[in-house]
């Protein structure tokens, strides 16, 4: 059973848990970038990186003309706090030239995004976990299957039933086997 957290969630600082993130890039070295990020995320306090899908070239989702994405996902064990791991998330974005606004689905450097958060469901004003829209997403979906079939906490729903559900029809290229952990 999924726990809804509303406010600020309470977690153990040393347990680890278990967080899916998804890693995009559509602008200059997109696989340099998202080598980047990994490494920054491996260096986070109490967080290590298990394991790290296949990078997939895939097409943008929302504003034409841009280039296309180089998406992944990366399993990490931490006991950062969902949101101590977002704000370090958006430092990491910051750090390798992403600004601090930007529009929605335009092009950009780096994207990490928490896309599920052991079992916990959270709405807050500044996060939500799941991410809203993994479950439609097949530039998420597939590389998570490549690393794991965790269940997705608003439906009970594992990774390959929302795949095979989904409605998202765009082709994904796989271009590397992974990124380095």
């Amino acid at each position: 059973m999924p726990r809804l957290i509303t406010r600020h969630p309470v977690t153990d600082t040393m347990t680890p848990h278990k967080v899916f993130i998804g890693i995009g890039s559509n602008i200059g070295d997109r696989l340099h970038h998202l080598q980047e990020a990994v490494d920054r995320v491996s260096l986070l306090e109490n967080t290590a990186v298990v394991k790290v899908s296949h990078v997939y070239m895939t097409e943008p989702v929302g504003e034409a003309g841009q280039n296309r994405f180089y998406n992944g996902v990366v399993l990490l064990d931490t006991a950062l706090a969902p949101e101590e791991l977002r704000r370090q998330c958006k430092i990491i974005e910051q750090e390798l030239g992403r600004p601090e606004t930007y529009p929605r689905w335009s092009p950009r450097v780096i994207d990490l995004d928490i896309l599920l958060y052991d079992d916990l469901v959270i709405s807050t004003p500044a996060l939500t976990i799941p991410h809203p829209e993994l479950h439609c997403r097949k530039f998420v979906l597939l590389p998570m299957l490549d690393i794991a079939n965790p269940l997705y906490p608003a439906t009970g729903e594992n990774t390959l039933q929302l795949l095979d559900r989904c409605i998202d029809r765009s082709v994904l290229i796989r271009v590397r086997e992974s990124i380095r952990v």
